[in-house]
């Protein structure tokens, strides 16, 4: 049944990867402003990156 396999279809995303791409562009915006208000901070765009490269990586290693 095709309806049965929707979860494991390619190019189907999981519900913790588009979490993790919400919380991604979230904390690229809170970073962004935070940077615009009160100067940059290498830190925080460190971790940002960081995040960002781990929901790259959850995109590229989905099933």
């Amino acid at each position: 049944m095709p309806g049965s396999m929707r979860g494991s279809m390619p190019g189907s995303t999981s519900g913790a990867t588009k979490a993790m791409g919400a919380m991604t562009v979230g904390a690229l915006i809170l970073v962004t402003a935070y940077t615009v208000a009160l100067g940059s901070n290498g830190w925080l765009w460190f971790g940002w990156v960081v995040l960002g490269l781990l929901t790259l990586a959850m995109i590229v290693t989905q099933p």
